[in-house]
């Protein structure tokens, strides 16, 4: 059996740690998007341990590997420029909250503009695709800007598993986090929150 992550949608008020992680079977879906189909684990092979539960998130910026949506080519911890703020968004594209915030980032472009965004998703690249274009065009084609794959389930695994999205995570230029929140927060809040020393 493989073990796999549901995250939940916007419109979700949390959950406890408990309902967080959960196995899905070989024909298995979640909200965000249809996973992979994985045969089970033959009876006579141990099965594989469920990812430890983050309940709180990282502190610093661990060893990832995520993927540019746009060209499929890798994005690791060690392609984050340096000399600003990190801010990893965790998202569905599908989200109502998620986009107004991206919406609200790209009419507030020159306040964010020295900070790095990333935008992580674990939903079909196809749906993530169009997502800065469509909600937040004043991001697109940024240096400083990605919407990201995560095709392994890494940020779940290796940052924390938030209650609802968008979920978002800032860092200081020593990769240190200075905050974190899950679901919708005013444009004016966020921005503070991106731009904190």
């Amino acid at each position: 059996m493989f073990s796999v992550v549901v995250l939940f949608g916007c419109q979700n008020q949390g959950s406890n740690q408990g309902d967080r992680a959960t196995d899905l079977h070989a024909s298995g879906s979640t909200q965000a998007g249809t996973m992979e189909n994985h045969a089970a684990t033959p009876p006579s092979q141990p099965q594989q341990a469920a990812p430890e539960i983050l309940s709180d998130p990282i502190e610093r910026i661990p060893s990832f590997t995520f993927y540019r949506v746009r060209s499929g080519f890798p994005f690791t911890n060690e392609d984050i420029k340096a000399g600003s703020n990190t801010v990893f968004v965790l998202f569905d594209p599908s989200c109502g909250h998620c986009q107004q915030e991206a919406k609200g980032l790209s009419d507030n472009y020159d306040k964010v503009k020295d900070v790095n965004i990333y935008f992580i998703s674990m939903n079909d690249p196809a749906l993530m695709d169009s997502f800065l274009k469509t909600f937040a065009p004043a991001l697109e084609d940024k240096d400083h800007v990605e919407v990201l794959y995560d095709k392994n389930q890494e940020f779940v695994r290796k940052f924390h598993i938030p209650d609802q999205f968008p979920a978002n995570y800032i860092y200081n230029e020593e990769m240190q986090l200075l905050e974190h929140w899950d679901g919708a927060k005013g444009i004016n809040d966020i921005i503070a929150a991106y731009t904190r020393k």
